[in-house]
């Protein structure tokens, strides 16, 4: 939502602002410019772009028009899990953990940390994360190891993602005087013609220019910004759950589990004590 209001403050300021020197808006709608500079960079997109980068892009950008999962909602539900997981661990020991980490969807832990069990990538990695503990006896160090491998990968794919975004939005204004210089050629097709007609056709050319550099910096490029920042957010709420699977394979008390988990969320995002007392139960 956030995404969307402020694309829509950024089209109504330059409208107003074109408006306010005395232009008319109607004069800025050139369905061909749109479709020289969108078709242009869509396909530079395709191009330049492996076909999971172009999937994971889109599924980022719809992702980005729903607002950042990784809120201080998700937050709490992950330390609740967390909580769960490691009581789990004491009462049961590590084979307790197969229950919920193996079915997730049948877990009732899970089900009490509805936006963890939501969010597909946080949950897989949750599980593939206390499984290991189940699977043998690893080190603090090497769990810690195993799964920064785990961040990594993901955030080299995020990265990759913001990164052909990022791209398609510097070529942009390239696009934008290929637009222009066709719009040119169509004026000079049209010299002899009536003033107003010559005009008019350049008033087009320009608005691809316009529209080029528009696109680029006033959309393209602050959502791949966007979409890198969300990513750095998944990977504070991975790397806190890494700090509370080495907790629990160090034998530590739930509550420390999740005090050490909590430190790794960023300071926004951290439950305040009234709500880690409603966390312990």
């Amino acid at each position: 939502m956030v995404v969307i209001l402020g694309a829509v403050g950024v089209l109504a300021a330059v409208l107003i602002g074109f408006t306010m020197a005395g232009g008319e808006a109607h004069s800025l709608v050139h369905p061909s410019e749109f479709v020289t500079i969108g078709g242009a960079s869509f396909g530079a997109l395709v191009i330049g772009s492996p076909k999971k980068v172009i999937i994971d892009l889109f599924k980022g950008v719809l992702g980005l028009m729903k607002g950042s999962p990784f809120n201080k909602g998700m937050a709490s539900d992950l330390l609740k899990l967390m909580y769960g997981l490691a009581r789990s661990v004491k009462q049961d020991g590590v084979l307790g953990l197969e229950a919920h980490v193996g079915s997730p969807d049948q877990s009732n832990l899970f089900a009490q940390a509805p936006k963890v069990k939501g969010n597909h990538h946080l949950k897989h990695f949750v599980c593939e994360a206390f499984a290991l503990l189940i699977d043998g006896k690893p080190t603090a160090e090497q769990l810690t190891a195993w799964l920064e491998e785990e961040i990594k990968v993901t955030e080299r794919e995020h990265h990759a993602a913001s990164g052909a975004l990022a791209k398609m939005a510097d070529s942009l204004p390239g696009f934008g005087i290929v637009a222009a210089v066709l719009g040119i050629v169509v004026t000079m097709q049209a010299i002899g013609g009536p003033v107003e007609e010559i005009g008019h056709k350049v008033g087009a050319a320009l608005v691809g220019t316009f529209l080029g550099i528009l696109m680029a910096y006033g959309f393209i490029a602050p959502l791949a910004a966007r979409m890198e920042a969300v990513g750095e957010q998944e990977a504070v709420f991975l790397r806190s759950v890494v700090a509370g699977v080495v907790a629990v394979s160090e034998g530590i008390s739930p509550r420390d589990v999740v005090t050490r988990a909590r430190r790794v969320l960023s300071t926004d995002l951290r439950p305040t004590q009234a709500e880690l007392k409603a966390i312990f139960g």
